[in-house]
């Protein structure tokens, strides 16, 4: 029986020998009372040192499995449980309907999926060629002997000061006045807008957004059961006029807006429409949640301040803010800012879920970050994506037949085809030569859009950008033939 152990060179060899002995015991395959080899005995069976086995031993004496009796031997002490009646449930008739509605919105699930080899444009996530790894570790190696134990501990529900008082400083620099708000952080956007979701709106409620707009934000809001009310979006934002009888015709709980390199279109909006904008949900007393997607990846003018920051002392926007589209989205840090009092009730929503982001990740980042590597690793990955953004926008408008292309920046593009065009046939033909990208349709809140496509480019060099599109552009010429 012990022969049979095969032991591997990741892990130290008395782990593995208890292991083996917990799992014949738990499976009744030594029984109690039952004598085991002594520690002599049992190193001559595996071939390795006595101190192995009685470290072993003592491992599973000190958690209860066997007991040593001096003079007599090494016996099993934990008895096996018999097995209960077989129970086997129909889970599938048990799901809740929240889950179903999950499950059809995962786009993970219900699109193409990606094969080894393939030219994808469906990311918009940061490559991970260009993380400043040294700079990472060195925070790392700074943090721990400063407050190693305390960070592996219990967190506070509204995160690690210093970073909270980091990003406010940084969000300063933004022109936002901090006066009457506070902070919180989160694990990324997606729990940020949940949790202010959570805390502001009930079931059967209406939230007016861009048409189209962020998929995931589209999912969380059904499956808070919120209805998405569309805004038709002009080259420059919003369509105002649209946005202004929308709210006079309706009760809109809350507004969610994308102003800067808006997912999916990639539009940026300007100064002057966002004083508009903010003007017209003032006077309908509706409060608006402001994603700051991807703000830090303009190629070109001058910095466009948030509409937090456009809004002066008004406390009527909610800012959410995540580092996860440019920097380390594995560390899953987001923030929201807004008013004190609305802050102090989505703490306590935040502790009631999972107690609190990451303490340790929080530190490693607030270090990152205090030490300047941020402005070096943007300054650098600026360039790199402006000349993948230049790439892809050149090569569609000269390869796809469409009647229009946006994207003022960030790290996607987004395509409109004739209006007898269907992406997700487009698709299906693409995904059989390689190449597979986001259909549009999924970014809307009417079910249009289905002559639209989405191409994100970070994670595809400048080769595979030309050879993707060309393939994609043949692919619509055939179809529109």
């Amino acid at each position: 029986m012990f022969a049979d152990i095969n032991f591997t060179k990741e892990r130290p060899v008395y782990v593995q020998i208890k292991e083996y002995i917990k799992q014949m015991i738990s499976r009744g395959m030594l029984q109690e009372g039952q004598k085991l080899p002594s520690t002599r005995e049992l190193c001559e069976i595996l071939h390795v040192s006595r101190n192995t086995v009685i470290e072993a031993y003592n491992c599973l004496q000190d958690e209860g499995f066997i007991d040593t009796m001096g003079g007599k031997g090494t016996f099993v002490a934990f008895k096996a449980v018999n097995c209960a009646d077989v129970c086997n449930l129909d889970w599938l008739n048990r799901i809740s309907y929240e889950a179903r509605q999950a499950e059809q919105l995962d786009i993970m699930k219900q699109g193409i999926t990606y094969e080894k080899g393939m030219i994808s444009f469906t990311s918009i996530a940061p490559d991970e060629k260009y993380f400043d790894i040294d700079s990472l570790k060195r925070a790392f190696l700074a943090k721990i002997p400063l407050e190693g134990k305390k960070l592996l501990n219990y967190g506070y529900a509204k995160g690690y000061r210093p970073l909270m008082q980091h990003i406010l400083k940084y969000m300063e620099s933004k022109g936002l006045d901090t006066g009457g708000k506070d902070i919180l952080i989160t694990n990324g956007f997606t729990e940020g807008f949940d949790l202010v979701l959570s805390a502001l709106c009930d079931k059967g409620q209406k939230v007016i957004c861009e048409n189209p707009t962020h998929n995931t934000a589209i999912k969380v809001m059904k499956l808070h059961g919120l209805e998405p009310v569309g805004i038709a979006m002009d080259n420059d934002g919003m369509n105002l006029g649209e946005l202004s009888k929308t709210l006079s015709e309706n009760d809109m709980r809350l507004a969610y807006l994308i102003p800067s390199y808006h997912n999916p279109t990639g539009i940026v909006m300007p100064p002057e429409k966002r004083a508009d904008i903010l003007n017209i949900f003032s006077k309908y007393k509706v409060p608006v949640i402001e994603d700051g997607f991807n703000e830090e990846l303009r190629y070109s003018g001058s910095h466009i301040t948030p509409l937090i920051a456009c809004n002066g002392k008004g406390n009527n926007v909610i800012y959410i803010g995540s580092f996860s589209k440019i920097l380390f989205p594995g560390l899953r840090i987001g923030w929201v800012i807004g008013d004190e009092n609305l802050i102090y009730y989505i703490e306590s929503l935040k502790r009631s879920r999972n107690i609190h982001t990451s303490s340790f990740d929080q530190a490693l980042l607030y270090q990152y970050l205090y030490e300047g590597n941020f402005d070096k690793y943007i300054k650098k990955v600026r360039k790199i994506y402006k000349e993948k953004y230049e790439t892809a926008l050149r090569y569609t408008k000269e390869f796809i037949p469409c009647k229009n292309v946006s994207g003022e920046g960030g790290l996607h593009i987004f395509v409109e085809l004739e209006h007898s065009i269907d992406s997700r046939i487009v698709l299906e033909q693409c995904c059989k030569k390689g190449v597979v990208f986001t259909p549009g349709d999924i970014f809307f809140t009417d079910n249009t859009g289905k002559n639209t496509l989405r191409l994100g480019f970070s994670r595809v060099d400048n080769e595979e950008i030309k050879k993707g599109i060309k393939i994609i552009g043949e692919v619509i010429k055939k179809y529109e033939n």
